[in-house]
């Protein structure tokens, strides 16, 4: 095999690949998709071999305009099919054919290339963990395997497709190690051992991708991920790589198909879920994370990643998870770098690895700066949580004499650290570190152009690119410029030399938005499953005949969580719920508290009627007794007295009348004189006697006619 050539920092923006590897892709896509599951009818594809061939050969510019129509047609049939807009539900969504058509479109050349490979990109980011999806997943991880050993890797120049197959196949062997924690991939050996001379040659691919580890990075995710993998499911050792603790992976009985999840990333996973469901056992998780820190510096660094990635997840949504990211990595950064000043001992562990944990560090951090829930995650993200200095003025740390400390590892933070070790014999971890934050940087400006909420973070990481520019002279770091801009077709690329111009693909993703939130979720299900739950099931339940052609997929997620992401004008993105979709547990747990809130609604109305009649019928019967009392307390006045009347009530008023009326008022006057004069005279007879007695009884049953008078004549 002839030995990749180490590639100048050159980028072909326009370069197409194309091989004899056709014939041999339909081949696999239909071994792959029906050789499985035989009672399915084969997917039938519009694009054939004969298609491709014409597009790239033909010379005729009317048969290429139909060419390039009928693809774009193609296309847009794809991006339906693979539920770009809705996160990859729906009835019309059909992952495993989308995907296998999309990596044949791939192999046009040109702006169909390039749009192909950023839809493949874009669906595997945000795509759901299914095991129908399998096969399909196989199919593309040989098919990328396939174009960068055997095409890319030896073309004299870089190529922006290269950088692009790369981050495909970096998300393609993430979700294969995540089936394979679940224990998915026992039935599939021989898709394996197909994969091995692929990666046996991607391992040789170090000399080519070694200044550039944005891909360098990816590759090496590829070759770990696929040896552990490889390990426990084909029982031999791996022919890519050195054989790497050996008892690790053998004679365990772990949940885990046999493979030891080390602490660090349980509890990441415990420290999402926290966040997730508002748990209030957050810190005493997030203390025990930070006490099983020392195990990032573990060889197996492929749970680091995990770890970090999750972790990072949290990290968008709580601040809390934010600090104990950056406690860990600041611990692991300065662990690593005290090791490598020890050059006096001998037997100093091999931390070669490192770099690839910094770099991916670098990579969550820009993610956290863009998505994260709240603009202080944002901020902190970028400068860090010392806020008491004075600004930023200094951000490059130019004096070398004397290296600053690090106190946190903010975007920010890192650069000073960095650029102050920076020399032509730093180590790896330096340089890729320094490499990662400028070349990552440059993307986040990017992606943040355009929006005005977000001018301040955008202006201040202007400022760090341009000092960047001006003040750094290694080639290495001015490279991570030049490629970024190249690899987001910036207007300023230095390096499109052709006459015909490349459209910028608006529709590109520079990050990954859902990947980690898809682990995270999936890991977490895993780690904590609820009761009677089943989740990614080795077999499917039976569908209806209608619905074998466009399966309903289901979209695992959680909602509590927010993220933020900028809508510019990109039409696919901008059209993305800002929202994730809620699970079933979640929708139903949602439904059943609207039931019990309705019927318990209902029931307070019936208690306010009850005790509204209640309370009527208490006054209805306090009226009746008291109208009893009354008619008791008169029958016996009745009885006692003979009278009707109520008590202290006086008679009508016309009997009074009618008596003064009988009665001169004169004429009393005159015998109440002539009563005084007698007793005054006491001359009075006995029959005077017996008239005034007469009178006074007239008068007092005029004045007190409810008075009884017992009156004595002597």
């Amino acid at each position: 095999m002839n030995m990749p050539v180490n590639k100048p920092p050159m980028i072909n923006t326009c370069g197409g690949i194309s091989s004899p590897y056709h014939e041999e892709l339909w081949k696999l896509n239909f071994q792959h998709l029906s050789g499985e599951r035989g009672h399915k009818s084969r997917p039938t594809f519009s694009i054939t071999k004969e298609f491709i061939l014409r597009f790239n050969q033909t010379q005729n510019s009317k048969e290429k305009e139909e060419l390039l129509e009928l693809a774009r047609k193609i296309i847009l049939r794809c991006k339906r099919k693979l539920g770009l807009k809705t996160l990859g539900s729906g009835k019309h969504v059909h992952l495993p054919a989308a995907w296998t058509e999309v990596i044949y479109l791939a192999q046009c050349k040109g702006e169909i290339q390039d749009e192909a490979l950023n839809m493949l990109y874009a669906s595997l980011d945000h795509a759901s963990f299914d095991y129908d999806h399998l096969p399909a997943l196989f199919f593309v991880a040989e098919s990328v395997l396939y174009r960068l050993c055997c095409d890319a890797s030896l073309k004299t120049y870089l190529y922006s497709v290269e950088i692009k197959l790369a981050k495909i196949g970096y998300l393609v062997f993430l979700r294969l190690f995540i089936f394979f924690l679940h224990g998915h991939l026992e039935s599939f050996k021989q898709h394996l051992l197909r994969l091995q001379p692929y990666l046996y040659a991607l391992s040789f691919s170090g000399a080519s991708y070694h200044k550039y580890p944005n891909i360098f990075s990816n590759v090496q995710f590829i070759l770990k991920a696929s040896e552990i993998i490889g390990k426990r499911e084909l029982r031999s050792e791996s022919i890519f790589s050195p054989v790497e603790d050996k008892k690790r992976y053998e004679n365990t009985d772990s949940d885990m198909g046999g493979y030891e999840i080390n602490h660090l990333l349980w509890h990441c996973v415990a420290a999402w879920s926290c966040v997730q469901n508002n748990s209030p056992q957050l810190n005493n998780v997030l203390e025990h994370l930070v006490f099983h820190k020392t195990q990032l510096q573990k060889k197996c660094w492929l749970d680091s990643v995990l770890s970090l990635l999750v972790l990072g997840e949290a990290a968008k949504l709580n601040m809390a998870c934010l600090k104990a990211l950056m406690d860990v990595v600041r611990d692991f950064v300065s662990s690593i770098m005290s090791v490598q000043n020890q050059e006096e001992s001998c037997k100093v562990d091999d931390f070669s690895w490192a770099w690839n944990v910094v770099y991916i560090y670098t990579v969550i951090l820009a993610e956290i700066c863009l998505y994260a829930a709240t603009s202080d995650l944002r901020k902190t993200a970028l400068i860090g949580f010392c806020h008491c200095k004075s600004s930023q003025k200094n951000i490059l740390y130019l004096d070398k004499s004397v290296p600053p400390e690090l106190k946190e590892t903010s975007i920010l933070s890192l650069l000073e650290y960095f650029s102050s070790k920076m020399s032509e014999n730093c180590d790896q971890v330096v340089w890729t570190g320094y490499y990662g934050l400028v070349y990552n940087l440059v993307k986040i400006s990017w992606e943040l152009q355009g929006d005005e909420e977000q001018d301040g973070l955008r202006n201040m990481i202007w400022q760090t690119l341009q000092k960047t520019k001006d003040y750094e002279e290694d080639v290495r770091i001015q490279n991570a410029i030049n490629i970024a801009q190249a690899e987001l077709n910036d207007p300023t690329d230095p390096f499109t030399r052709y006459s015909t111009n490349i459209s910028s693909n608006v529709g590109e993703e520079v990050f990954s938005k859902y990947i980690g939130w898809r682990i995270a979720n999936t890991l977490s299900k895993l780690f904590f499953p609820p009761i009677e739950a089943h989740f990614l099931p080795l077999k499917k339940p039976s569908i209806k005949q209608d619905q074998t052609k466009y399966p309903n997929k289901k979209l695992e997620s959680v909602k509590k969580q927010v993220l933020h992401f900028t809508v510019r004008e990109h039409p696919s993105v901008s059209e993305i719920p800002m929202f994730p979709y809620p699970d079933f547990f979640t929708k139903a747990d949602k439904e059943l508290a609207k039931i019990i809130d309705h019927h318990w609604q209902e029931e307070l109305k019936i208690r306010e009627k009850e005790d509204a009649i209640c309370k009527a019928q208490e006054l209805k019967d306090k009226k009746l007794a008291e109208k009893n009392h009354f008619q008791e307390v008169m029958r016996k006045r009745e009885e006692k007295l003979h009278k009707q009347t109520k008590p202290y009530e006086l008679p009508y008023r016309k009997e009074v009348i009618s008596l003064e009326k009988k009665m001169p008022p004169p004429k009393i006057e005159v015998y109440m004189a002539e009563i005084h004069r007698m007793k005054n005279t006491k001359i009075a007879t006995k029959q005077e006697n017996f008239l005034v007695i007469k009178w006074r009884y007239c008068l007092e049953r005029i004045c007190y006619p409810d008075t009884s008078c017992l009156i004595v004549i002597s």
